[in-house]
């Protein structure tokens, strides 16, 4: 009973601790393969270990401890197999030896350093969309390539190629494992805000499979967003970040209906939301707003959240506010997406004509080509104005588009409704 308890221990340790012990292991042996094989040996040790001697008090320190001991052992052999060839490997001559007391002094840095470290390295811009999320949520969340697959819905062995092709391509783009400062550090954290809030867009509205939300998705990019804000506190827009998936995360309760379909945001029971997040990203939305003026995408974007945060009702909502959010956001932006979303506000805010009128502009934009919410959208519309038969094409091609089965069973929905306003087209 001891021994299952234990590691039910460790697991939540490693859980707590994987990122933080990564990041130290990379910066001591500059190697992203041998930091993850050094980190799985001191996790194996501790299996070995704690059952019989208890959990340390402080066990993320032994875990490091144990890492690092190993992380010696290595590097000396390294330097040994260098001497044998007469050769000098490149971070020898960088400052990187195998005496001990070097090693750890060259990696005790802050607990800050060592996750922002990882961030930056699982994000970084060299890499791909796909490889960037894949090695985030290996790193950074700890999940097993199986979970990751799964989670995206591709096959495991797809997951493995891309996470041991973005090492190499880190390796082959020499990718330095120091963390940027001032204008550096500023350039490359877009590249960390995409990727968590695609992470956390797959949880949000799953764009293939049976479930409509991912809520583990949600979770582990809100975790990660939450760990870079307070490492990069000055930054606005990770706060706007945080923020916006703190007021989207609120509503997650309300979202799906009994068996698990979708519920729309104006159909919504506003007493499901979860105030706690509500507050939450209203205090970080603060915070964005206090470090910056004008604001940037992910903090106009959690403003727009707020405001159907802070209505009661859904026709409580100001839509103009909104509108006029939208209008800063395509300005930044230029995003036909975005003008999307801006014509739905329009439409809500000044009436169906107005709204279709945006979106009939936007129907030969190739960015929305196939996009099943551009037709949504226009069904929508089409159906408030009283064109039923319209809007019943227009949900039919939506659901034909759509790649989500809770999604596409909602579409068509909608249709059979049009269809039975006027009998079968």
């Amino acid at each position: 009973m001891r021994e299952s308890v234990t590691r039910e221990t460790i697991e939540a340790v490693w859980r707590i601790e994987s990122a933080r012990l990564l990041g130290g292991l990379v910066r001591v042996v500059r190697d992203l393969s041998l930091a993850e094989d050094l980190a799985q040996e001191a996790l194996l040790a501790a299996l070995e270990r704690w059952p019989g001697t208890g959990v340390p008090n402080n066990p993320g320190a032994w875990l490091m401890a144990a890492a690092k001991n190993r992380a010696i052992d290595q590097l000396r052999r390294r330097g040994m197999l260098d001497r044998t060839h007469a050769r000098i490997q490149s971070d020898a001559t960088n400052g990187t030896s195998a005496d001990r007391h070097e090693i750890e002094a060259d990696s005790d840095e802050g607990v800050d350093d060592e996750l922002l470290r990882l961030i930056l390295i699982a994000c970084h811009p060299v890499l791909s969309k796909e490889a960037r999320v894949a090695l985030t949520l290996r790193l950074l969340g700890g999940l097993t390539t199986d979970q990751i697959a799964r989670a995206f819905l591709v096959p495991e062995t797809t997951i493995a190629q891309r996470i041991v092709r973005a090492k190499r391509t880190l390796a082959e783009a020499r990718v330095p494992f120091e963390i940027p400062r001032g204008e550096d550090l500023a350039d490359r954290l877009p590249s960390v805000f995409e990727v968590i809030y695609l992470i956390f867009n797959e949880g949000y509205a799953a764009t293939r499979g049976k479930d409509w939300m991912r809520l583990e998705l949600c979770e582990e990019a809100l975790r990660l967003a939450r760990i870079l804000a307070e490492r990069v506190p000055d930054n606005a827009e990770v706060h706007g970040l945080v923020a916006l998936m703190e007021l989207h995360s609120s509503r997650a309760s309300a979202r799906l209906g009994p068996s698990g379909e979708p519920i729309l945001l104006l159909d919504q029971d506003r007493s499901r939301w979860d105030q706690l997040l509500v507050h939450r990203g209203l205090a970080a939305l603060a915070r964005a707003e206090a470090l910056a003026s004008p604001l940037g995408p992910y903090a106009l974007q959690a403003a727009i959240a707020a405001c159907h945060a802070q209505a009661r009702s859904a026709d409580e909502t100001d839509w103009k506010k909104i509108v006029a959010l939208y209008d800063a956001l395509v300005e930044i932006t230029q995003s036909p997406l975005v003008e999307l979303n801006r014509a739905i506000a329009v439409g809500m805010a000044f009436g169906a004509e107005a709204g279709l009128e945006l979106i009939d502009a936007l129907t030969d934009e190739p960015a929305l080509r196939g996009y099943h919410l551009l037709p949504s959208v226009r069904g929508d519309l089409l159906s408030k104005l009283g064109r039923v038969e319209e809007a019943y094409k227009e949900f039919g091609r939506a659901a034909v588009m759509a790649q989500n089965v809770r999604e596409r069973e909602l579409l068509l929905a909608r249709a059979k409704a049009c269809a039975g306003e006027t009998g079968p087209p």
